[in-house]
């Protein structure tokens, strides 16, 4: 029986063959019917098959082991990691670079793509970049970044404060998690305001044949 790969930079998570050191174990495997055996008698069993011996559950009462070829059953642990991952939402930081005395366009400019990388769930770092000696004027630019987290309010959360490092001056947003989403609350928004439309519909004019009298001029039916 096969030993566990030795490997400096990963250290086996999974105790085979005769490091096992229960005294009965669980066994299943494909084609096997899942079922409690001592130790020596498992062991036999995935020799037989050419297979290796995994304890993949140490912790259950007794102790689960799975009849499997161990390189392969770790190719496998690593490809479902990776899928895992792959899942999983990446967050970005996008950064927002502003001047001491940005004026209201370049301002309004860099706010609007700031409210869209938070509602793409990335975050914000943005500062203010002091050269020379416009470093005196470090008040105006958190006045600026204060002005800016609180643009942003409804879009994200300030999660650290204007810091001044060096010639920077820095914040972070990051963005806020709104239960349902912008797209769910258009769509009730747009829901709600098609409801007036249906009540608008015209009512259906009676049929000529239920008026049996003579037709007055000027007379609605």
């Amino acid at each position: 029986m096969r030993q566990p790969p030795r490997n400096k930079k990963e250290t086996p998570r999974y105790n085979i063959n005769g490091q096992i050191r229960a005294r009965e174990v669980r066994v299943v495997g494909d084609d096997i019917v899942p079922t409690i055996l001592p130790i020596r008698e498992a062991l036999n069993l995935a020799h037989e098959k050419e297979l290796d011996l995994v304890e993949i559950s140490p912790n259950a009462e007794p102790p689960v082991c799975r009849i499997c070829d161990y390189s392969k059953f770790l190719y496998q642990q690593k490809k479902r990691q990776k899928e895992i991952k792959a899942k999983q939402a990446k967050i970005e930081v996008k950064e927002i670079r502003f001047g001491p005395q940005t004026d209201d366009h370049d301002y309004n400019f860099k706010l609007k793509h700031a409210k869209g990388f938070l509602e793409d769930g990335d975050k914000v770092k943005a500062y203010v970049f002091f050269r020379g000696r416009s470093i005196l004027f470090k008040e105006q630019g958190e006045v600026l970044l204060l002005r800016f987290a609180s643009d942003l309010e409804d879009y994200g959360k300030v999660e650290q404060m204007p810091k001044l490092e060096g010639k920077r001056m820095t914040m972070f947003i990051g963005p806020k998690k709104i239960s349902g989403g912008k797209k769910d609350a258009m769509q009730r928004g747009q829901s709600n305001d098609s409801q007036p439309r249906v009540e608008k519909k015209q009512p259906q004019q009676r049929a000529p044949k239920e008026y049996t009298g003579p037709k007055v001029e000027g007379e609605d039916f």
